[in-house]
Protein backbone atom coordinates (compact mmCIF):
# COMPACT_ATOMS: atom_id res chain seq x y z
CA UNK A 1 0.00 0.00 0.00
CA UNK A 2 1.31 3.25 -1.38
CA UNK A 3 1.05 6.84 1.01
CA UNK A 4 -1.64 7.88 -1.38
CA UNK A 5 -3.12 4.49 -0.57
CA UNK A 6 -2.88 4.71 3.17
CA UNK A 7 -4.36 8.13 3.67
CA UNK A 8 -7.49 7.47 1.62
CA UNK A 9 -8.18 4.75 3.57
CA UNK A 10 -8.33 6.35 6.43
CA UNK A 11 -10.48 8.63 4.62
CA UNK A 12 -12.78 6.12 4.07
CA UNK A 13 -12.93 4.94 8.06
CA UNK A 14 -13.86 8.46 8.66
CA UNK A 15 -16.55 8.36 6.22
CA UNK A 16 -18.33 5.39 7.52
CA UNK A 17 -18.97 7.10 10.73
CA UNK A 18 -21.56 8.99 9.18
CA UNK A 19 -23.53 5.50 7.75
CA UNK A 20 -27.32 6.12 8.31
CA UNK A 21 -27.15 10.31 9.04
CA UNK A 22 -25.97 11.56 5.99
CA UNK A 23 -28.90 10.85 3.71
CA UNK A 24 -29.27 12.45 1.12
CA UNK A 25 -25.88 13.32 1.47
CA UNK A 26 -22.81 10.63 0.85
CA UNK A 27 -20.60 9.17 3.27
CA UNK A 28 -17.16 10.95 2.90
CA UNK A 29 -13.97 11.15 4.85
CA UNK A 30 -11.16 13.86 4.62
CA UNK A 31 -7.46 13.77 5.91
CA UNK A 32 -5.37 16.75 5.31
CA UNK A 33 -1.39 15.36 5.72
CA UNK A 34 1.90 17.57 6.47
CA UNK A 35 4.97 16.16 5.99
CA UNK A 36 4.08 12.49 6.05
CA UNK A 37 1.74 13.26 9.20
CA UNK A 38 -1.86 14.21 9.87
CA UNK A 39 -2.75 17.14 10.63
CA UNK A 40 -6.08 17.32 10.53
CA UNK A 41 -9.27 14.69 9.88
CA UNK A 42 -12.82 14.72 9.79
CA UNK A 43 -15.99 13.10 7.97
CA UNK A 44 -19.53 14.25 6.79
CA UNK A 45 -21.93 13.70 9.88
CA UNK A 46 -25.04 14.83 9.12
CA UNK A 47 -27.16 17.14 5.54
CA UNK A 48 -26.70 20.42 6.03
CA UNK A 49 -23.86 20.28 9.24
CA UNK A 50 -20.19 20.95 7.33
CA UNK A 51 -18.52 18.52 4.69
CA UNK A 52 -15.25 16.41 5.34
CA UNK A 53 -13.47 19.06 4.03
CA UNK A 54 -14.52 21.48 6.45
CA UNK A 55 -14.12 19.30 9.54
CA UNK A 56 -10.61 18.26 8.57
CA UNK A 57 -9.74 21.86 7.85
CA UNK A 58 -11.21 23.27 11.09
CA UNK A 59 -8.92 20.16 12.68
CA UNK A 60 -5.85 21.50 11.79
CA UNK A 61 -4.16 23.92 14.80
CA UNK A 62 -1.46 25.83 12.54
CA UNK A 63 -3.64 26.61 9.77
CA UNK A 64 -0.25 27.95 7.87
CA UNK A 65 0.86 24.57 7.49
CA UNK A 66 -2.11 24.09 4.89
CA UNK A 67 -0.27 25.79 1.94
CA UNK A 68 1.94 23.09 2.03
CA UNK A 69 -0.05 19.64 2.71
CA UNK A 70 -2.53 17.78 0.85
CA UNK A 71 -5.89 17.27 1.44
CA UNK A 72 -7.19 13.55 0.57
CA UNK A 73 -11.17 13.17 0.59
CA UNK A 74 -12.92 9.57 -0.22
CA UNK A 75 -14.97 11.43 -2.86
CA UNK A 76 -14.59 14.38 -5.28
CA UNK A 77 -15.40 18.09 -3.47
CA UNK A 78 -18.25 19.39 -3.87
CA UNK A 79 -18.53 22.88 -6.71
CA UNK A 80 -21.93 23.85 -6.53
CA UNK A 81 -24.10 25.82 -3.52
CA UNK A 82 -25.98 23.58 -1.59
CA UNK A 83 -26.62 23.54 2.01
CA UNK A 84 -23.34 24.50 2.87
CA UNK A 85 -20.84 26.46 0.14
CA UNK A 86 -18.66 24.58 -2.16
CA UNK A 87 -15.74 22.67 -0.55
CA UNK A 88 -13.59 23.40 -3.75
CA UNK A 89 -13.78 27.08 -2.63
CA UNK A 90 -12.07 26.45 1.04
CA UNK A 91 -9.54 24.48 -0.59
CA UNK A 92 -8.51 27.12 -2.80
CA UNK A 93 -8.94 29.85 -0.28
CA UNK A 94 -6.92 27.85 1.99
CA UNK A 95 -3.98 27.77 -0.70
CA UNK A 96 -3.63 23.74 -0.18
CA UNK A 97 -1.65 22.55 -3.33
CA UNK A 98 -2.42 18.96 -3.53
CA UNK A 99 -5.37 16.82 -3.69
CA UNK A 100 -6.15 12.97 -3.62
CA UNK A 101 -9.51 11.96 -4.27
CA UNK A 102 -10.69 8.42 -3.97
CA UNK A 103 -13.75 8.77 -6.32
CA UNK A 104 -15.51 11.09 -8.87
CA UNK A 105 -19.20 11.97 -7.54
CA UNK A 106 -21.64 10.97 -9.96
CA UNK A 107 -24.29 13.66 -9.06
CA UNK A 108 -24.60 15.49 -12.24
CA UNK A 109 -24.33 18.72 -9.79
CA UNK A 110 -20.72 17.47 -9.04
CA UNK A 111 -19.39 14.77 -11.45
CA UNK A 112 -16.21 16.24 -12.26
CA UNK A 113 -16.55 19.78 -12.02
CA UNK A 114 -14.64 20.15 -8.78
CA UNK A 115 -11.64 18.37 -10.09
CA UNK A 116 -12.09 20.64 -12.84
CA UNK A 117 -11.77 23.70 -10.49
CA UNK A 118 -8.92 22.34 -8.66
CA UNK A 119 -7.60 22.18 -11.92
CA UNK A 120 -7.88 24.69 -13.19
CA UNK A 121 -6.33 26.60 -9.86
CA UNK A 122 -2.93 24.98 -10.43
CA UNK A 123 -3.86 22.78 -7.54
CA UNK A 124 -1.49 19.36 -8.07
CA UNK A 125 -4.94 16.85 -8.44
CA UNK A 126 -4.91 12.91 -8.42
CA UNK A 127 -8.01 11.16 -9.04
CA UNK A 128 -8.64 7.35 -8.65
CA UNK A 129 -7.02 6.22 -5.54
CA UNK A 130 -8.42 3.57 -4.07
CA UNK A 131 -11.70 3.60 -6.22
CA UNK A 132 -13.33 0.76 -6.17
CA UNK A 133 -13.65 0.82 -2.34
CA UNK A 134 -14.42 3.61 -2.15
CA UNK A 135 -17.36 3.21 -4.72
CA UNK A 136 -18.37 0.68 -2.30
CA UNK A 137 -18.49 2.68 0.36
CA UNK A 138 -20.93 5.12 -1.11
CA UNK A 139 -22.82 2.16 -2.77
CA UNK A 140 -26.65 3.52 -2.30
CA UNK A 141 -25.51 7.02 -3.48
CA UNK A 142 -23.88 5.36 -6.55
CA UNK A 143 -26.73 3.78 -7.16
CA UNK A 144 -29.08 6.43 -6.62
CA UNK A 145 -27.62 8.65 -8.96
CA UNK A 146 -26.23 6.31 -11.71
CA UNK A 147 -29.83 3.90 -11.99
CA UNK A 148 -32.43 6.97 -10.60
CA UNK A 149 -33.69 4.53 -8.31
CA UNK A 150 -32.73 3.21 -4.59
CA UNK A 151 -30.33 0.63 -3.42
CA UNK A 152 -32.56 -2.16 -2.79
CA UNK A 153 -31.72 -4.42 0.30
CA UNK A 154 -34.23 -7.95 0.59
CA UNK A 155 -34.42 -9.08 4.18
CA UNK A 156 -36.31 -12.32 5.57
CA UNK A 157 -36.14 -14.56 8.22
CA UNK A 158 -37.06 -18.76 7.02
CA UNK A 159 -37.44 -22.09 9.13
CA UNK A 160 -34.91 -24.54 8.56
CA UNK A 161 -37.41 -26.34 6.18
CA UNK A 162 -37.80 -23.03 4.27
CA UNK A 163 -40.91 -21.45 5.39
CA UNK A 164 -41.60 -17.34 6.16
CA UNK A 165 -44.19 -18.53 8.70
CA UNK A 166 -45.97 -21.24 9.64
CA UNK A 167 -49.85 -22.21 8.84
CA UNK A 168 -52.14 -20.09 10.76
CA UNK A 169 -54.12 -21.96 13.65
CA UNK A 170 -56.89 -19.97 15.28
CA UNK A 171 -54.46 -20.58 18.72
CA UNK A 172 -51.60 -18.43 16.89
CA UNK A 173 -53.35 -15.87 15.33
CA UNK A 174 -52.15 -13.14 17.59
CA UNK A 175 -48.89 -14.77 18.42
CA UNK A 176 -45.48 -13.72 17.46
CA UNK A 177 -43.30 -16.89 16.15
CA UNK A 178 -40.02 -15.87 16.12
CA UNK A 179 -37.83 -18.02 13.71
CA UNK A 180 -34.54 -15.86 14.60
CA UNK A 181 -32.77 -15.33 17.84
CA UNK A 182 -32.99 -12.08 19.62
CA UNK A 183 -29.48 -10.97 18.34
CA UNK A 184 -29.94 -11.54 15.26
CA UNK A 185 -33.69 -9.10 16.01
CA UNK A 186 -31.08 -6.31 17.25
CA UNK A 187 -29.08 -6.53 14.14
CA UNK A 188 -31.85 -6.14 12.10
CA UNK A 189 -32.58 -3.05 13.92
CA UNK A 190 -29.40 -1.83 13.46
CA UNK A 191 -29.56 -2.38 9.62
CA UNK A 192 -32.69 -0.12 10.04
CA UNK A 193 -30.84 2.57 11.45
CA UNK A 194 -28.30 2.29 8.23
CA UNK A 195 -30.81 2.60 5.66
CA UNK A 196 -32.93 5.16 4.57
CA UNK A 197 -36.54 3.42 4.01
CA UNK A 198 -38.08 0.36 4.98
CA UNK A 199 -40.89 -1.56 2.64
CA UNK A 200 -44.03 -3.61 3.90
CA UNK A 201 -46.95 -5.58 1.89
CA UNK A 202 -50.52 -5.10 2.84
CA UNK A 203 -50.77 -8.48 4.56
CA UNK A 204 -47.77 -7.99 6.61
CA UNK A 205 -49.10 -4.58 8.43
CA UNK A 206 -52.47 -6.10 8.60
CA UNK A 207 -51.30 -9.65 10.12
CA UNK A 208 -48.48 -8.00 12.57
CA UNK A 209 -49.40 -4.57 12.92
CA UNK A 210 -45.22 -3.75 12.60
CA UNK A 211 -43.99 -0.50 14.06
CA UNK A 212 -40.83 -0.45 11.49
CA UNK A 213 -38.96 1.37 13.08
CA UNK A 214 -35.78 1.04 15.11
CA UNK A 215 -36.57 -0.07 18.86
CA UNK A 216 -33.56 -2.50 19.70
CA UNK A 217 -30.82 -0.18 18.38
CA UNK A 218 -29.72 3.73 18.38
CA UNK A 219 -30.13 5.61 15.14
CA UNK A 220 -32.13 7.15 12.97
CA UNK A 221 -35.97 5.74 12.40
CA UNK A 222 -35.93 4.86 8.56
CA UNK A 223 -39.33 6.12 6.43
CA UNK A 224 -41.86 3.36 6.32
CA UNK A 225 -43.21 1.98 3.01
CA UNK A 226 -46.38 0.34 2.53
CA UNK A 227 -48.78 -0.63 -0.09
CA UNK A 228 -52.19 -0.55 0.26
CA UNK A 229 -54.30 -1.17 -3.19
CA UNK A 230 -57.83 -1.71 -1.53
CA UNK A 231 -57.62 0.36 1.67
CA UNK A 232 -57.36 -2.67 4.02
CA UNK A 233 -54.87 -1.35 6.75
CA UNK A 234 -56.65 -0.27 9.43
CA UNK A 235 -56.75 3.70 10.89
CA UNK A 236 -55.42 1.98 13.91
CA UNK A 237 -52.11 0.64 12.61
CA UNK A 238 -48.64 1.68 13.92
CA UNK A 239 -48.02 2.60 10.46
CA UNK A 240 -50.43 5.48 10.61
CA UNK A 241 -49.37 6.65 13.91
CA UNK A 242 -47.38 9.69 12.38
CA UNK A 243 -44.46 9.39 14.44
CA UNK A 244 -42.67 8.59 11.19
CA UNK A 245 -42.93 10.04 7.81
CA UNK A 246 -44.59 7.16 5.79
CA UNK A 247 -45.50 6.43 2.07
CA UNK A 248 -48.43 4.93 1.56
CA UNK A 249 -49.13 3.73 -2.02
CA UNK A 250 -52.99 3.01 -2.80
CA UNK A 251 -54.94 2.29 -5.92
CA UNK A 252 -56.84 5.45 -5.44
CA UNK A 253 -57.24 9.05 -3.78
CA UNK A 254 -58.94 7.92 -0.88
CA UNK A 255 -57.06 10.00 2.24
CA UNK A 256 -55.21 13.21 2.49
CA UNK A 257 -51.92 13.48 2.96
CA UNK A 258 -50.33 15.01 6.25
CA UNK A 259 -47.46 16.38 7.24
CA UNK A 260 -45.83 12.46 8.15
CA UNK A 261 -47.94 10.62 6.10
CA UNK A 262 -47.98 10.66 2.39
CA UNK A 263 -50.79 8.70 -0.03
CA UNK A 264 -49.03 8.26 -3.81
CA UNK A 265 -51.34 6.98 -6.27
CA UNK A 266 -49.75 4.21 -8.47
CA UNK A 267 -51.74 2.15 -11.12
CA UNK A 268 -52.08 -1.39 -9.99
CA UNK A 269 -52.89 -2.83 -13.50
CA UNK A 270 -49.47 -2.70 -13.88
CA UNK A 271 -46.39 -3.74 -12.64
CA UNK A 272 -45.80 -1.66 -9.45
CA UNK A 273 -42.40 -2.08 -8.76
CA UNK A 274 -41.18 0.07 -10.98
CA UNK A 275 -43.47 2.91 -10.32
CA UNK A 276 -42.75 2.20 -6.23
CA UNK A 277 -39.12 3.29 -7.49
CA UNK A 278 -39.66 5.93 -9.30
CA UNK A 279 -41.67 7.34 -6.14
CA UNK A 280 -39.27 6.57 -4.00
CA UNK A 281 -36.29 8.81 -6.54
CA UNK A 282 -38.55 11.59 -6.63
CA UNK A 283 -38.86 11.40 -2.70
CA UNK A 284 -34.42 11.44 -2.68
CA UNK A 285 -35.17 8.02 -0.74
CA UNK A 286 -31.28 5.98 -1.34
CA UNK A 287 -31.68 3.27 0.06
CA UNK A 288 -34.60 0.74 1.35
CA UNK A 289 -34.41 -2.62 2.85
CA UNK A 290 -37.50 -5.18 1.68
CA UNK A 291 -39.07 -6.24 4.61
CA UNK A 292 -42.04 -7.28 3.24
CA UNK A 293 -44.06 -10.52 2.99
CA UNK A 294 -43.61 -13.67 0.41
CA UNK A 295 -45.27 -11.45 -3.03
CA UNK A 296 -43.86 -8.30 -2.28
CA UNK A 297 -40.44 -10.00 -1.69
CA UNK A 298 -40.47 -12.79 -4.80
CA UNK A 299 -41.74 -9.66 -6.94
CA UNK A 300 -38.18 -7.85 -6.34
CA UNK A 301 -36.28 -10.67 -7.23
CA UNK A 302 -38.63 -11.85 -10.71
CA UNK A 303 -37.70 -7.88 -11.49
CA UNK A 304 -34.53 -8.52 -10.86
CA UNK A 305 -34.39 -5.20 -8.62
CA UNK A 306 -32.26 -5.84 -5.63
CA UNK A 307 -28.58 -5.72 -4.69
CA UNK A 308 -28.51 -7.27 -1.67
CA UNK A 309 -30.08 -10.07 0.13
CA UNK A 310 -29.64 -10.83 3.85
CA UNK A 311 -31.34 -14.01 4.79
CA UNK A 312 -31.56 -15.61 8.39
CA UNK A 313 -32.45 -19.35 8.65
CA UNK A 314 -33.21 -20.61 11.97
CA UNK A 315 -33.41 -23.63 13.71
CA UNK A 316 -37.26 -23.96 13.84
CA UNK A 317 -39.46 -26.19 11.07
CA UNK A 318 -42.88 -25.60 10.57
CA UNK A 319 -43.78 -28.16 7.94
CA UNK A 320 -46.31 -26.50 6.21
CA UNK A 321 -47.35 -22.26 5.88
CA UNK A 322 -45.77 -19.51 4.02
CA UNK A 323 -42.76 -20.25 1.44
CA UNK A 324 -39.85 -18.58 1.46
CA UNK A 325 -38.92 -16.84 -1.67
CA UNK A 326 -37.00 -18.31 -4.45
CA UNK A 327 -33.50 -16.51 -4.62
CA UNK A 328 -30.10 -18.28 -6.70
CA UNK A 329 -27.43 -18.33 -2.74
CA UNK A 330 -24.32 -18.76 -5.69
CA UNK A 331 -21.75 -16.53 -4.32
CA UNK A 332 -23.49 -15.95 -0.90
CA UNK A 333 -21.35 -15.49 2.33
CA UNK A 334 -22.24 -17.35 4.83
CA UNK A 335 -22.23 -16.27 8.94
CA UNK A 336 -23.99 -17.72 12.04
CA UNK A 337 -25.64 -15.60 14.86
CA UNK A 338 -25.63 -18.08 17.66
CA UNK A 339 -27.88 -21.21 16.67
CA UNK A 340 -28.95 -18.78 12.87
CA UNK A 341 -27.49 -18.72 9.99
CA UNK A 342 -26.98 -15.50 8.18
CA UNK A 343 -26.94 -15.73 4.39
CA UNK A 344 -25.88 -12.29 2.47
CA UNK A 345 -26.06 -12.30 -1.56
CA UNK A 346 -24.98 -9.51 -4.09
CA UNK A 347 -26.67 -9.54 -7.13
CA UNK A 348 -24.03 -8.38 -9.77
CA UNK A 349 -26.20 -8.96 -12.68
Amino acid sequence: MNKNEKYIKRCIELAKNGLGTTYPNPMVGSVIVYEDRIIGEGWHKKAGEPHAEVNAVNSVKDKSLLKKATIYVSLEPCSHFGKTPPCCDLIIANEIPNVVVGTVDPNEKVAGKGILKLIEVGANVTVGVLEEECNELNKRFFTFHQQKRPYIILKWAESQDGFLSPEKASDQERKPIWITNPFSRQLVHKWRTEEQAILVGTQTVVDDNPKLNARDWSGNNPVRVVIDQNNRIAQNSFVFDNSVKTIVFVGENIKSSTDNTQFEIIDFSKNIIPQILDVLYQNQIQSIIIEGGRLALQSFIDDNLWDEARIFIGKTSFEKGTKAPIISKKNSLKTTILSDELIQIRNHD
